[in-house]
């Protein structure tokens, strides 16, 4: 199949870029992968360890090592609405293997943390470190070297890429994610917004907020807006980690649960005892990786992954950075309208042809990779597909050649716009990132005095107070991964966008997150290098002009670069930041994180 030439030179560019860290990784792996079942390597007294309470069919081929063992790495907690329904996958999955001839062994459980509980409180400021928590915690549970392929069970924000970054640690092992899928629809996001911004204003008090939230966050299964979580999902399927056409299949179904049982079955067979081994370590290539970026822009996806895929190729050896994400944006047209950057939910997407419509109408712009693994054969064209039950029997269909509905979904020729409205800004202030998908065309250019804050509260007490009057940029900084943990900034949101609808020009500019809720206000996140760490907006004062172009890429505050140099350095209070609902406990990572175009990890991955 062609390729279209954009893709293909950023591709070479990663390829080229990324040549020796990606040929240690390779040899990593190979040195890691041995002939025969891992598990061959352990002693006798490791071995009995290893199958001490397993039941006694399971056992006895666990003994003779003759036959492929799965690890589940799950991240299952009941309190979370999209971790909940795995609490049955365990099960289901070790039956399905001793079907296929296997067994499996619930390795390890990762932390689910959710954003959604945790906006706008102390635990927020764990958020983004638990994603390495989880790839640690993943190598913590494969780490005994009983396993010949691994299911990792995930949904939400920094639980897919803490557990792929995990996986790859352990790139000789097969790998398939295995998600639960999202909850009918409720409370349209549409109006949950308007419900937001009426409380933000004080129109309503909290019965009536709790009532609307409860009405939108209602039952089992994933938040359904397009955020990070379903973002997730996404790209787990175009990066060809799922069993096709899994990503939005509700919990509670009959194909959900034939799904997961399936998803166990293929693991067998991808494993060496296998008759297609296919480790994700080589699996995941550079080609994957810039089919996952073509997928986020396609979709409007999440601004996170600007720090997630990031990591994720990292620990894969492969070394991307923010003008990969714009140069394609460039040439990725936008292909779905999924709140916030529509008004539908992913139910709606999913019934208008979700993701199987989605890669078909990619290929056949030339703007996916074709040719790469999957964990169900060579070639995305695979996932083309949409599962179905016929007869009781899992079935993968063509997906159909039309979208089910043209306000959610379409083909490339018929784009809601022509670029993935994911753009880089720089400038003096530093580099960031901005999503522009949801920002009216005339908001997206915003020069206009500085309004400078040291918390998202900040900004929201002198709204309270009418301070905010006429145009400005709000500037929030010490927020970046060294000052606090890089907490998303979601209260700004409501409060912003009911200065907009006032009709004053505002903008956002932070070195926090803003993650896959941002909206309508313009905002440029990520700043880096972030104020904790000498970058620019620590020299920025009120009244100061700042300049945010999402048209042309820049970010700068009006001054003279000696006038700039001059300015002292601003320093923020973080002692409040430091203790308390564990932060304590993350101090070393605050020491060591990288900037935010690297991925903000906490470990050494070698570029």
């Amino acid at each position: 199949m062609s390729i279209h030439p954009t893709l293909q030179s950023v591709t070479e560019r990663i390829r080229a870029r990324s040549a020796a860290s990606r040929q240690r990784y390779l040899q990593r792996i190979d040195d890691a992968s041995r002939v025969g079942p891992l598990r061959g390597s352990l002693s006798c007294t490791n071995l009995a360890h290893g199958f001490a309470a397993a039941p006694a069919g399971d056992k006895i081929m666990l003994r003779e090592q003759r036959r492929p063992n799965i690890a589940i790495v799950s991240s299952y907690n009941d309190m979370l609405s999209a971790h909940q329904p795995m609490q049955v996958y365990p099960e289901w999955i070790k039956e399905a293997a001793r079907e296929a001839g296997a067994t499996a062994q619930f390795a390890g459980g990762v932390p689910a943390m959710c954003d959604g509980v945790t906006q706008g409180q102390p635990g927020m400021e764990l958020s983004l470190f638990s994603r390495d928590v989880i790839a640690m915690a993943t190598a913590v549970a494969l780490s005994h070297n009983m396993f010949d392929a691994a299911l990792c069970l995930g949904v939400c924000d920094k639980i897919v890429p803490g557990l792929l970054i995990g996986a790859l640690a352990f790139g000789h092992l097969p790998t398939i994610f295995v998600p639960a899928g999202p909850m009918g629809s409720g409370l349209s996001n549409k109006e949950k917004a308007a419900i937001r911004q009426r409380y933000a204003a004080g129109e309503i008090g909290k019965a009536e907020l709790l009532e609307a939230e409860t009405r939108a966050y209602h039952s089992a299964g994933t938040c359904t807006f397009y955020g990070t979580a379903n973002s997730n999902q996404m790209l787990m399927e175009v990066m060809g980690l799922h069993l096709p056409g899994a990503a939005f299949v509700s919990p509670g179904t009959a194909l959900r649960e034939a799904l997961t049982r399936e998803a166990a079955r293929q693991a067998a067979v991808i494993s060496r005892e296998g008759s297609r081994f296919t480790p994700v370590g080589r699996m995941i290539d550079e080609r994957s990786i810039v089919n996952a970026i073509v997928g986020l822009l396609a979709t409007g996806g999440s601004t996170n992954h600007t720090l997630h895929l990031v990591a994720i190729a990292r620990a894969a050896g492969i070394v991307i950075d923010w003008n990969d994400f714009d140069e394609l944006s460039s040439c990725v047209p936008l292909l779905a309208r999924v709140y916030p950057n529509g008004s539908a939910d992913v139910n709606a997407f999913h019934a208008a042809g979700g993701t199987g419509f989605l890669i078909g109408a990619l290929l056949d712009a030339d703007l996916l990779h074709e040719d790469v693994d999957t964990v169900v054969g060579r070639g995305l064209s695979r996932y083309r597909t949409q599962a179905v039950l016929e007869d009781g029997r899992l079935q993968w269909l063509p997906s159909p050649a039309e979208s089910g509905d043209t306000s959610v979904l379409v083909a490339a020729g018929q784009a809601f716009s022509a670029d993935g409205g994911l753009k880089v800004l720089d400038g003096n202030l530093g580099r960031a990132v901005t999503k522009v998908s949801a920002v009216s065309p005339d908001l997206r250019v915003v020069e206009a005095p500085a309004r400078v804050f040291e918390s998202q509260e900040g900004l929201i007490e002198a709204y309270k107070r009418g301070e905010l009057d006429g145009d400005f940029v709000a500037v929030v900084r010490f927020q970046g991964p060294k000052a606090n943990g890089m907490p998303e900034l979601h209260g700004l949101t409501p409060t912003l966008a009911n200065l907009l609808d006032k009709g004053q020009r505002v903008a956002l500019v932070t070195d926090g997150r803003m993650s896959g809720a941002s909206g309508k206000v313009p905002s440029a996140i990520h700043v880096t290098p972030e104020a904790c760490d000498g970058g620019a907006l620590a020299r920025v004062r009120d009244g100061d002009i700042i300049r945010v172009d999402a048209e042309t890429g820049v970010l700068e505050v009006k001054l003279s670069a000696d006038e700039l140099a001059r300015r002292p350095l601003a320093t923020a209070d973080l002692a409040g930041n430091q203790t308390g609902m564990g932060r304590e406990l993350f101090g070393s990572f605050r020491a060591v994180v990288s900037g935010a175009e690297d991925g903000a990890m906490t470990f050494g991955l070698s570029a």
